[in-house]
């Protein structure tokens, strides 16, 4: 889904999707490690030392002038001894979901199913107890006919294992109902069937670090400005509760839009660290509209190209000495967007 007003949705193949970035790392110089998980991390004072990771191998030790943690759950952090962000009263941690691919689906029909008629028949899939909430959202596959629906709801802290296998297994189920609803009563989805699942269930929360500033919802509405803006976005405030069929959403005027401060990708007790992704330094309302991937992709765009710059300088590394100017100057000329600073 797109970082605009416009609520739609870019289509595009997983398939090649990953040729395409396989060609980029390649292009880019960079050595990949697909096969490893994090066994540990190092730190000396203010400074991430080392990362430890397993791999077929056995256990490899790197030393990172910069460490990037766009884990999601910001697993490296937590073993570096990050503060993090506690939930509020009164809020709790977004549910996770199961994607499915679900085809063939009349497109024709489908897509000219009047949005109440849409709305009432999710409606009625939540009250018999075959959808996890009230919808029937959908994106279509390229070059297919099949449909990627997400409209499952995985209550889980996806950071405990147990709990995470767990969800796993109860997300493939309420997809296999879902899509038992769709051939059953959705117009245009009465020749499909359920064709795969997702590799894993989505994880729209879990961990935010405390970082130098915490980004909020208040700043999202204003918008404020910021002089250390490195990304920008307009996707709404998008918060799916843990329990039931709904959603809260704060939608944004047509010309609205909110900026990302760099002090959100710094946390506060390391120097040589960036977060990316969905564990910047928000809080739980603001990261509902930022967690979102095309915003993710800028921020990271502006961590990568900020730790290259700090990897040129001579001495330790810091994350707080680099000129930020300069790094928005770089993410201009590169085709960033971030408004007026």
């Amino acid at each position: 889904m797109s970082t605009g007003h416009k609520m739609d949705r870019v289509e595009y193949s997983p398939e090649i999707l990953k040729l395409v970035l396989d060609d980029m790392v390649s292009e880019a110089g960079v050595l990949p490690l697909l096969h490893a998980q994090l066994l540990g991390v190092e730190s000396e004072g203010r400074q991430v030392s080392a990362v430890q990771m397993l791999t077929k191998g056995g256990a490899l030790k790197v030393s990172p002038r910069i460490l990037i943690d766009g884990s999601g759950d910001l697993d490296a952090l937590r073993h570096a001894g990050c503060k993090f962000l506690q939930l509020a009263e009164g809020e709790a941690l977004q549910p996770a979901t199961m994607m499915f691919r679900f085809g063939p689906v009349d497109f024709d029909r489908f897509d000219s199913t009047p949005k109440e008629e849409i709305k009432s028949l999710a409606q009625r899939g939540y009250q018999t107890g075959a959808l996890a909430r009230a919808a029937l959202h959908a994106s279509r596959n390229p070059y297919s006919n099949d449909a990627w629906f997400n409209i499952s709801r995985l209550s889980v802290d996806a950071t405990d294992a147990m709990a995470l296998g767990k969800a796993e297994i109860e997300g493939r189920k309420q997809a296999w109902l879902a899509a038992e609803f769709l051939q059953a009563h959705v117009p245009g989805c009465e020749s499909g069937r359920l064709q795969a699942f997702a590799t894993q269930i989505g994880i729209r929360e879990t961990r935010r670090v405390e970082g130098d500033h915490i980004l909020t919802s208040q700043e999202l509405m204003g918008p404020a400005i910021f002089k250390d803006a490195i990304a920008s976005g307009a996707y709404p405030i998008d918060i799916h509760p843990a329990h039931g069929g709904d959603l809260t959403y704060k939608v944004m005027d047509d010309e609205h839009s909110y900026q990302i401060p760099y002090r959100s990708l710094l946390p506060i007790n390391l120097d040589n660290v960036y977060v990316v992704g969905r564990g910047i330094s928000a809080d739980h309302e603001a990261l509902a509209a930022i967690r979102v991937m095309t915003i993710s992709m800028a921020v990271g765009q502006a961590a990568g190209t900020a730790a290259a710059m700090i990897c040129k300088l001579p001495g330790p590394a810091s994350t707080r000495a680099l000129n930020v100017q300069k790094l928005q100057q770089h993410l201009l000329e590169d085709g960033g967007l971030f408004g007026s600073f």
